[in-house]
């Protein structure tokens, strides 16, 4: 009778028994589908796709599909799908996220929908976290759409325009998230059709779902040019922090992450600037570099937030302990850490384009996602992407053991407590994962551990290069391995050891090239009869393997499995949950245990006053800790509060980014229409009668009787614009009209104009120069309104003083902007068609840009693309001013 409650009230429960259902159906189809021979199956994709065009839909073949997709699997890779991994790929066929523990093969379950889904023809993108992953996932997993009669596309760093716009055309397009944002980007870029990649955004399997659609959306993709900043300022403001004291100079909010200034602060930082008022119009700027200063000084610190490495400031991934090469903090914050450590302060960049991994995967058709560790976000899936998460049961009954935490009074006696359960586990011969939240806390308890003459692998982000190589072997008898941050590390943990890891390894020290391994060890055709032969040399390496590993396998076992060991609560319980993870995969025992102190961030910022006066009440200390399941309780509730707070930030973010990507979807519409448009005058003849309508209003001012406009200012500002070359007695012409005589006239009189330019440079040179010109003041525009809405949304909060809400405000003036922007491109194309001369055309090389991506993807992008200035040009800082005048004027002086 529970169990039946239970399942009535229990949602999750009653979607399994669902798909239950439809796995029964596709179960009754195996003794059908197993007795056809191979090219009874391979002829299946031709007739499912011949049913489609006669109406049938996806569903009408899902049973059918996925009975053929298990049977090509166990025939080309020898793996047959269970019913937990169907139900999977029944939930991501229907476009939700499907929540499967580490060790379920998710790799496998994204074939059922890719196949099915790549039947339409559309294209289906698999997204991964890394080019490695993607990579083996296209060439392993690749075998059953091959065998089926569909190709793969891989897109990975450092392809041509060709090779990407082939992986695209494929039915099933393997990548990482970054390489696809960056390719849309990209083609939002373009000038010509040909340097177009993407087709379609029609159906995404996302790998590693909250890490892409959570973690990753708070740092958008940007693809920027260098600009002239100078870089003294920097260091300058850098030397005045340290001179600040905390709580009588500034105070910080670690909550909140937010460091200000007192009123004593900012006389005292005016003081050491030499200036009067630090928040003057004319000092915005240098008010914001000291605010971005003492947050650098203050909120974050070396060895968790970033470190620093050949002399470079690197940042940290808060969630998987990755070095993030390449990304870099906004708004001048990457500068002033870069100052206050003392190294070289790269320049800043000037945006060209850019987008939040959460625009740009709502922007598909159809979103779908699979992870070990969702269900603790599905709220904030379902509000942002309208996606909703199913817990899929485990393949084998899960017989982990979580223990309840403990708590010490200090950091010390936790770390004591730690080193001696580590010392414990492993004088037996179990092996032991230790989490830990940072570079800083890993190397302490590597340094205890090595007074305790215990032998341990340290991964974290300054041994990132040994990630796979110590994950791979961290569940062998007696390994003891430290971790900062388990999320997204894409190795699975086998007890008693990683086989192909140790026939790799042979092969290495036997001398074979790392090059003729990858290949050896993967599932692509071999390219030459060394590498056939080093694939027949790993395959019997690998069964030697299997052997030795197998025994070790059964001792572990019977330890217990792997033991976790957390050393901190981490602010979301979905990063614990994957380290949790790592132990009890496919019905392996394991162990959990997660240590904390008072001293720890989360407990201290969150709900340790009552815990600190419990040990008070009970008189306990470091020797005594409270080991409750009510305490790990009132810990998780801490962690729901601060995920809720988080989540708040991101809809707070998402709501002022989503703003900008309305008006980017309008650019990117109107600019691909321009892009693939045969013919742009019906565009061209518009924009030119809009320009001509508003010149005349802008001069005409409220008076009606053309006789009292001024026409003087008209026709030196129209004569720069549409109306080249015209004479003052047009002026007296006009003089004599009506109003809307005026506005037909010129008109009409501009439109003639514009015929003898098609006459004067010929129908075919005049519609291409239409099109580049129209991209390029387009692109130019764009990246100054980028820039300014920047300058706008750091400015805007201080709105809400004024009782006035700060986001209403932001919508109203980023519109007002954006109409300036439009009137501004309409100004500009206009000029350029009625006064450009032709040069000899130069032969079209590709733009050179930097593309913030980590280090695994690739070497940076070239910097820059140099631009000769003219002295009478408008300044490219956007000031309106001629160059001579204003950057032009700067550069002279400081060159004498």
């Amino acid at each position: 009778m529970l169990g039946l409650l239970k399942t009535i009230l229990d949602d999750n429960a009653r979607e399994i028994k669902k798909l239950s259902q439809k796995v029964q159906l596709i179960n009754s189809l195996e003794p059908e589908i197993s007795a056809l021979r191979d090219e009874e199956l391979q002829s299946k994709t031709p007739e499912f796709r011949r049913r489609l065009e006669r109406g049938a839909t996806l569903d009408d073949l899902l049973p059918e599909a996925f009975a053929v997709v298990r049977e090509v699997a166990r025939r080309v890779l020898g793996m047959r799908h269970f019913d937990v991994q169907l139900m999977g790929g029944i939930v991501l066929h229907q476009g939700r996220i499907a929540e499967m523990k580490t060790g379920e093969g998710k790799t496998l379950v994204a074939t059922l929908p890719a196949y099915l889904n790549a039947l339409t023809g559309r294209g289906v993108h698999i997204v991964t976290v890394n080019d490695y992953l993607a990579r083996r996932d296209s060439e392993w997993m690749g075998k059953i759409y091959r065998f089926l009669g569909l190709n793969v596309g891989l897109i990975v760093h450092g392809l041509s325009t060709q090779e990407r716009r082939r992986a695209y055309a494929a039915d099933i397009t393997y990548g990482t998230n970054n390489e696809f944002g960056f390719d849309y980007l990209r083609d939002n870029m373009a000038l010509h059709p040909d340097e177009l990649v993407q087709r379609e955004l029609h159906y995404a399997i996302i790998d590693e779902v909250d890490s892409i659609l959570i973690d990753e959306a708070r740092t958008p993709l940007i693809i920027s040019g260098q600009a002239e900043k100078p870089t003294e300022m920097y260091y300058r403001i850098a030397r005045i922090i340290p001179k600040l004291k905390a709580g009588e100079d500034y105070h910080v909010d670690e909550k909140a992450k937010v460091a200000t200034l007192t009123e004593a602060g900012v006389a005292k930082v005016e003081k050491l600037l030499g200036i009067d008022n630090l928040y003057d119009d004319a000092n915005i700027e240098l008010a914001h570099h000291v605010l971005q200063a003492l947050k650098a000084h203050t909120l974050m610190k070396r060895d968790r937030d970033y470190v620093v490495k050949d002399g470079q400031v690197i940042i940290v991934d808060e969630f998987t302990g990755r070095l993030m090469f390449g990304r870099r903090y906004s708004e001048g914050l990457h500068q002033a850490i870069e100052a206050k450590e003392g190294v070289k302060i790269e320049r800043e960049t000037q945006t060209l384009a850019t987008i939040t991994f959460q625009n740009y995967f709502r922007m598909y058709e159809k979103l779908a996602g699979m992870t070990g560790t969702a269900a603790t976000e599905e709220e904030e899936f379902r509000k942002i992407y309208g996606l909703d998460v199913v817990v899929i049961p485990t393949h084998k009954p899960m017989i982990r053991i979580d223990y309840p935490d403990v708590i010490y009074r200090t950091e010390e006696g936790k770390f004591r407590a730690v080193v001696e359960e580590i010392a414990q586990r492993h004088a037996k011969g179990q092996p032991v994962l230790v989490g830990t939240t940072s570079i800083e806390k890993s190397e302490r308890l590597s340094e205890m551990l090595k007074k305790r003459g215990i032998p341990h692998q340290v991964l974290n982000a300054k041994y990132h290069e040994r990630e796979a190589e110590i994950i791979a072997q961290a569940g062998r008898l007696g390994a003891v391995t430290i971790a900062t941050n388990m999320a997204g590390r894409g190795t699975d943990i086998m007890l008693g050891g990683n086989p192909e890891y140790l026939a790799k390894e042979r092969m290495r020290r036997e001398g074979y090239p790392p090059e003729i391994i990858a290949e050896a060890t993967g599932f692509g055709p071999v390219s030459s009869p060394e590498v056939e032969e080093a694939r027949r040399v790993f395959r019997q390496y690998l069964e030697e393997a299997r052997k030795e590993t197998e025994v070790e396998h059964q001792k572990v076992v019977a330890l217990g499995g792997l033991h976790i060991i957390g050393t901190e609560r981490h602010e979301a319980r979905r990063i614990d949950n994957q380290l949790r993870g790592r132990a009890g995969r496919q019905g392996d025992p394991g162990s959990t245990r997660f240590y904390l102190s008072l001293e720890d961030d989360l407990m201290r910022l969150f709900g340790a006053e009552n815990i600190a006066g419990l040990l008070d009440r009970l008189g306990m200390d470091d020797s005594h800790p409270i080991d409750h399941p009510l305490v790990s309780r009132s810990i998780e509730a801490a962690q729901k509060k601060v995920e809720a707070y988080n989540f708040d930030l991101r809809k707070h973010v998402l709501e002022y980014d989503d703003v900008l990507n309305q008006q980017r979807e309008i650019i990117y519409r109107q600019r691909r229409q321009v892009l693939m448009g045969e013919n742009l005058r019906p565009i061209i003849e518009d924009m030119i009668t809009t320009v001509v309508d508003r010149t005349i209003e802008r001069f005409a001012g409220d008076s009606k009787y053309p006789e009292e406009w001024d026409w003087e200012g008209f026709l030196d500002y129209a004569g720069k614009l549409f109306l080249p070359g015209c004479d003052r007695a047009l002026a007296d012409e006009l003089r004599k009209m009506n109003k809307e005589e005026v506005y037909t006239f010129l008109r009409e009189k501009a439109l003639e104009l514009y015929r003898q330019r098609e006459k004067e440079l010929g129908a075919e040179t005049l519609k291409e120069l239409e099109r580049v010109i129209l991209l390029r003041v387009v692109d130019a525009k764009w990246m100054d309104h980028l820039d300014a809405m920047d300058q706008l949304r750091q400015g805007i909060g201080l709105r809400a003083y004024g009782q006035r809400d700060p986001l209403v405000e932001y919508k109203f003036e980023a519109y007002q902007m954006f109409q300036e922007m439009v009137a501004s491109i309409q100004e500009e194309v206009v000029r350029y068609l009625y006064h450009v001369k032709l040069a000899i055309p130069e032969e079209r090389r590709p733009r050179k840009l930097i593309e913030n991506r980590y280090q695994e993807e690739g070497p940076r992008q070239p910097i820059r693309r140099e631009q000769k200035i003219g002295r009478n040009d408008p300044c490219p800082c956007g000031s309106g001013k001629k160059y001579k005048k204003c950057c032009g004027a700067l550069k002279g002086a400081s060159s004498m």
